[in-house]
């Protein structure tokens, strides 16, 4: 045994292997099931934040946009020209007022002229038309369409002729679906699509005049870094451009993709702990029971080292094995999910393998399995030949604990090596080494106090049944003494599985949370149709009008604008303000609103909103805004309205979601600082898609000067978007909780092997088998409302830190926490019983033998 080389070791480990195939079944479990969360969750949430964002661009029409008052400049146009050569492609859109009539009504009307290029606009989605047809095809330099309002206000039909500053177009079709309608500019007057041919041809397009220059950009490379480093490049190329991204166009779906992939990657390091927990458990028990061996190889020679390389490749075997079969069940569950999907929320099968999350899972699996078998594999060292005639008893519990901590030094140095493995591994998945440090450390604290808080209850376990001895029956006495009987693992035991139940309870109570915070953002009554052009007189009526409407839902939402410019930033005039990517021109086209109230969907991000009531001059930016100006909380912005100016501090940062009427709003004050001011009012509300047209025709009768934007289907493809991410992170996370559960099931059960001499022992001594039972069933059952309730505080905790930082309000969960803490007990009786209920049924002649 001296000479034991790597080959023999090899030969021992795999003997011992095939020898005990039912007793690494639970390693095996562990790892796969803990690697198939891994790849399953990480591969499909990759695939499927990849095809969502690329849904989600059609709601821009591109990647990226930049808004301009004029037409570039040729050095900036240089700049633009050498970014196409490296691959990006740009298409002009060009927004204007002018007037335009038709044959049918010779008295001219105002309309929305939008000047694309058909060939290359847009570059996601499609502009449904009626009749149907490709917009390629159907326009033409001689051609327009038309949105549906625009044929009931002038009597025309597809086919008549529109006058446009004395050139004529033909009416080819109606525009049904738009894609980047809900991020164009609110404009008004009827909508009118034509090629930019057609427009220069009409001779509108002049020096000075107000048309509007909006740029589409799509990227060869359609991921984030390279939108962020496109966006960088073009602020710099466009300084007076106002640069926005595909992210930006819709914040609701946007934020709720982002919260959506933070619980994502928490449930993959989630996935990961439980896996290494389960195999920590699970090796443990296998060294337990192997002493023996252990100690008859030191009795012929072997040493320390050299039984450890045994273990070790058994560790490596099992862990390789484990990480196979948990990718091949992660590509199982890669290739599953997108055909259900597919059925339930309508997302094209288009996923496709992700290498990187197979060679992490693989890797991952593989490396917890080492960490964790790392302390047991230390033990070797401390197993003496005397250990086969003297079997399991406390041989330290009178050492001082200065004396049991310098006995487990190499223990001590083994957790900082597995917490600096998992702040490696936790690093990567999450691909921020900061994310990765207080990962590990909070995972530290958290097992520590576990273990020290499951050592504290199991002495006043023990203290309460001294007292309680004679008034306890003797099942529930055995039961609850069998927590701390010689060599017991229990508060080790208790701090893995509280540490687990603390995870899973954790995704539960995240998921729950983002859930219902997407839900809002997804609601059905959100405004769809936005009306503009209301006169204070014309309000009550607009408002009582829609409510009688068959198809509205909820209450419209109504905002009041006045038109103003800004006179001066900190007192800096207008004209020589520095100004990032804003249009200087912008500075005197500027709509302000007023509220007392916080508007629905906004929320401050700093400072504070002003009391219901508040007289003196403030104002509400957003951040991008805020950015733009280089104003900060405390500026001062000077408004200029009618005659008045208004001086105005900057109390408050807000961001809105992008579903209501306010979030169109640059700038809000109180209503106090505005009293007097004209005013005209912008409105809001939700009507059934279908009813969209015949409510448009109702106002229209009543009041000619309203003009209703139809973004029906726009905000019903961001709904469907958004109940998408909400039913694949459910899905996902009751994934990830399964595989959670199991893994701790199997970690309990893996303690079955030191139960066979107890048992008999108590059948020895004359136990029936009911009294046995009813004694491990006790000792599971507080097992598992110890583990339950310590995990559950501990999830509490961890969920009311991590929901502020993704601006979400926290909510003590109280139905789900006890829930939780029951389904851990009946987990933990469940998988005890499941793996000793055979045990039962052992002969007490063959472990007596052994003595």
């Amino acid at each position: 045994m001296a000479t034991l080389r790597w080959g023999s070791a090899w030969k021992i480990s795999t003997r011992e292997v095939r020898a005990a195939r039912g007793k690494f079944l639970f390693v095996l479990l562990s790892v796969a099931i803990g690697v198939a969360a891994l790849t399953g969750v990480r591969s499909f949430s990759a695939s499927f934040r990849r095809t969502l964002l690329t849904e989600a661009r059609t709601i821009m029409a591109a990647d990226l946009s930049a808004r301009m008052a004029a037409a570039p400049s040729p050095s900036e146009q240089k700049q633009l020209d050498t970014m196409a050569q490296q691959g990006l492609r740009m298409t002009q859109v060009t927004e204007m007022i002018s007037m335009g009539s038709t044959a049918r009504d010779p008295n001219p009307v105002l309309i929305s002229i939008k000047a694309i290029d058909p060939a290359e606009y847009p570059f996601y989605g499609t502009v449904k038309l009626n009749p149907a047809g490709a917009l390629s095809t159907i326009l033409t330099d001689d051609s327009v369409v038309v949105a549906p309002n625009f044929l009931d206000r002038t009597h025309a039909n597809v086919g008549d002729s529109l006058r446009i500053d004395g050139k004529e177009f033909r009416i080819a079709a109606v525009i049904l679906d738009e894609p980047d309608r809900l991020s164009s500019n609110v404009s008004i007057g009827l909508r009118v699509m034509m090629t930019q041919r057609a427009l220069q041809a009409t001779g509108l397009v002049t020096p000075g005049n107000s048309a509007t220059q909006h740029y589409l950009f799509k990227l060869p490379q359609q991921n984030d870094s390279a939108v962020a480093s496109a966006k960088s490049a073009l602020e710099n190329a466009l300084p007076e451009a106002m640069i926005v991204d595909y992210r930006e166009a819709n914040p609701a779906l946007t934020e709720g993709l982002d919260r959506a992939t933070d619980l994502l990657s928490l449930m993959s390091l989630v996935a990961m702990v439980l896996g290494a927990i389960g195999v920590g458990m699970s090796m443990r028990a296998h060294l337990q029971q192997r002493l023996d061996s252990i100690a008859i190889m030191k009795s012929l020679g072997a040493s320390s080292q050299q039984i450890m390389r045994v273990y070790l490749l058994q560790t490596l075997l099992l862990g390789a094995a484990g990480g196979l079969l948990g990718v091949l069940l992660g590509l199982g569950v890669q290739g599953a999910l997108p055909l259900v999907f597919e059925r339930l929320v309508h997302i094209p099968p288009n996923f496709h393998l992700e290498p990187a999350a197979i060679i992490t899972g693989f890797a991952t699996g593989l490396l917890t399995t080492l960490l964790f078998t790392l302390p047991p594999l230390l033990d070797i060292r401390t197993v003496r030949p005397a250990s086969i005639f003297r079997r399991s008893v406390e041989e330290s519990s009178s050492l001082r604990w200065q004396d049991r901590m310098k006995q487990h030094r190499a223990q001590i140095l083994a957790a900082v090596v597995i917490f600096a493995g998992l702040a490696a591994i936790a690093a990567t998945l999450s691909d921020s080494a900061l994310v990765g440090r207080w990962f590990a450390a909070g995972l530290a604290v958290t097992f520590g106090t576990l273990l020290g808080g499951a050592a504290l209850l199991l002495a006043g376990l023990r203290a309460l049944l001294r007292g309680a001895r004679l008034r306890l029956p003797q099942p529930a006495r055995q039961g609850l003494a069998n927590l701390y009987r010689p060599g017991n693992q229990t508060a080790a035991v208790l701090a893995a599985l509280g540490t687990g139940v603390m995870l899973v309870a954790a995704v539960f109570f995240l998921q729950r949370a983002i859930i219902s915070d997407l839900q809002l953002s997804s609601a059905s009554n959100l405004p769809n149709i936005f009306l503009l052009d209301i006169a204070p007189d014309e309000l009550n009526g607009v408002r009582t009008l829609l409510q009688a409407q068959p198809g509205e839902r909820g209450e419209p939402e109504m905002i009041p604008i006045v038109a103003a410019h800004i006179v001066s930033i900190d007192g800096v005039p207008a004209k020589q303000v520095k100004l990032k990517n804003f249009s200087r021109r912008s500075l005197q086209r500027m709509q302000l609103s007023w509220s007392d109230a916080l508007p629905p969907g906004t929320r401050v991000l700093q400072g504070s909103w002003w009391q219901p009531g508040t007289q003196s001059p403030q104002v509400a930016i957003g951040p991008k805004e805020a950015q733009r100006l280089g104003v900060q909380l405390g500026s001062h912005i000077v408004f200029g309205a009618e005659d008045q100016q208004i001086d105005a501090v900057v109390s408050a940062i807000i961001k809105s979601d992008g579903q209501h009427g306010y979030s169109r709003m640059e700038f809000i004050l109180p209503q106090a600082a505005l009293a007097g001011l004209p005013s005209t009012w912008f409105g809001g509300v939700h009507v059934d898609p279908a009813q969209v047209a015949a409510v448009q025709r109702t106002l229209y009768a009543a009041y000619p000067s309203v003009t209703v934007i139809d973004v029906a289907d726009a905000m019903e493809t961001i709904r469907t978007l958004i109940l998408q991410v909400t039913q694949v992170v459910q899905f996902l996370a009751a994934f990830s909780i399964f595989a959670g559960a199991v893994v701790l099931a199997s970690s309990v059960a893996g303690t079955r092997y030191r139960r066979i001499r107890e048992i008999v022992v108590l059948k020895t001594l004359g136990a029936t088998r009911g009294r046995i039972a009813a004694i491990f069933s006790v000792e599971f059952a507080v097992l598992g409302l110890l583990a339950g309730g310590v995990g559950v505080c501990f999830a509490v905790l961890l969920t009311r830190v991590l929901l502020p930082k993704m601006d979400i309000d926290f909510h003590v969960q109280w139905g789900a926490a006890a829930v939780t803490i029951l389904l851990t007990m009946v987990l933990t009786n469940g998988a005890g019983w499941l793996a000793s209920w055979r045990l039962l049924g052992q002969k007490p002649l063959a472990i007596l033998r052994e003595e």
